[in-house]
């Protein structure tokens, strides 16, 4: 007898949808059928696509900021993320600058995600590093972290990744199976002090993301080495892109980016209350969004790279003076549903299942793989009635009817049920 009977629903199977019944045991996708077997639970889903649960690659939960930690930590967040239909996030560890650091940062973050309602992993996170890079390389993966994540700028707070180092890691990335995730600004074209909210777009300009994101495309190039650039904000960015480096896209050179930057532009910045859209790097101008909107294409992974603060502490003059980021993972799917439809499933499921080394464990709704399903009603709207968030009062295209994690619904028609995450070890397939 099986434990979970999903009855009547539109399956999606590896870019396809198909009708059939889904049944899980001990937490596992056991059988499809289109037969009715004998199971201690079921779960209509007739009119609603059953799909596999949701992959944020890009969070930050208990996230410190100076003096600030964002809001949500890892129990508040991943309740969030489950309410959206996330069953699996990766966040990051502290920035470290040498191997010797490594130990220590995953052995902090590891005790704060213990308390995750859905399953997890982790990326490295450099900070100004030196030292040995194939020896940073392997331990990073021997501890389940094949992604390692650098910073070309912040400079002035001691966190940016020098050329050389980068070179050295997209030299190794292959032939370790790892991968660079890289936020991409030109350093020197960033102004930081005195800045207005309504300056802060200008301060980070649009050139600042396409010169440096071409810089790093032809340094994997020369080594053939693994590029992955994290939340992807100017479309000019892409068709450049397009033009020089279309063989290296979608495999050697991954894109991701996050539903805010298709979603609103940098006029926000000019209300009364635009400190609430600041982010790094900040939000584009109509011209770039569009472009974005127009090369979804190009986008490999959908990450919200969620990092709410509270009103109160945004509330500044001054962007030095604003902790970075906003939320997203309760309402990540529902934003790119509501501009993409169907088309954006692989984004959120088999794509980062695949890049970040969790297929066919994550992503797919194949037998064998984590009973982790997302019931999804797209005849439905969601009115998002919500003070935290800057996707408050919108109406979205679709409904989260339940999300289920290892087998086990954690979120039911809006209600949270209880859930516990593990730690997920990677390992890249290249």
């Amino acid at each position: 007898m099986f434990d979970l009977g999903i009855l009547n629903g539109r399956l999606y199977l590896e870019g396809n949808f198909i009708y059939s019944n889904l049944y899980i045991k001990n937490g596992i996708i056991d059988t499809l059928s289109t037969s009715i077997l004998d199971c201690k639970e079921k779960y209509d889903a007739n009119g609603k696509m059953v799909l596999p649960g949701f992959i944020d690659a890009h969070v930050h939960f208990n996230l410190g900021v100076g003096e600030n930690t964002s809001s949500d930590d890892f129990f508040k967040g991943s309740k969030k993320a489950a309410m959206g239909g996330i069953t699996t996030f990766i966040d990051f560890l502290d920035p470290i600058n040498d191997v010797s650091q490594l130990d220590e940062a995953f052995n902090k973050r590891y005790e704060l995600a213990k308390k995750s309602v859905v399953d997890y992993g982790f990326h490295v996170t450099l900070g100004n590093p030196d030292g040995d890079v194939k020896e940073l390389l392997n331990k990073s993966s021997l501890l389940g972290m094949p992604t390692i994540k650098l910073f070309t700028t912040y400079a002035s707070t001691n966190r940016q990744t020098k050329d050389y180092y980068i070179d050295e890691l997209l030299k190794y990335s292959k032939k370790t199976k790892t991968r660079v995730l890289v936020h991409a600004e030109n350093n020197d074209m960033i102004r930081e002090k005195n800045i207005l909210v309504k300056d802060h777009e200008k301060a980070r300009p649009a050139l600042s993301e396409i010169t440096e994101v071409l810089k790093l495309a032809e340094m994997a190039r020369y080594r053939d080495g693994l590029l992955y650039i994290v939340h992807t904000n100017c479309g000019t960015t892409i068709e450049r892109l397009k033009e020089v480096y279309s063989d290296e896209l979608h495999s050697t050179i991954i894109l991701e980016s996050a539903p805010h930057y298709f979603r609103f532009n940098s006029s926000l910045y000019e209300k009364e209350d635009g400190y609430l859209y600041t982010m790094t790097p900040p939000l584009r101008s109509e011209e770039e969004r569009l472009k974005m909107v127009n090369n979804i294409d190009a986008i490999d992974v959908i990450g919200t790279d969620h990092c709410p603060f509270s009103k109160r502490l945004k509330n500044k003059k001054y962007t030095s003076e604003i902790p970075m980021g906003i939320d997203g993972v309760k309402y990540s799917f529902l934003n790119m549903f509501t501009l993409f439809g169907e088309s954006i499933i692989s984004k959120f499921t088999v794509e980062p299942s695949k890049i970040h080394g969790l297929y066919p464990k994550k992503g797919t709704i194949m037998p064998g793989s984590d009973g982790d399903i997302v019931i999804f009603d797209p005849n439905k709207t969601t009115k998002i009635m919500d003070d935290n968030s800057i996707y408050n009062d919108e109406i979205l295209k679709g409904e989260i009817s339940a999300t289920i994690s290892k087998g086990k619904i954690v979120v039911s028609e809006g209600k949270f049920l209880g859930g516990q995450g593990e730690y997920l070890p990677r390992r890249l397939q290249v």
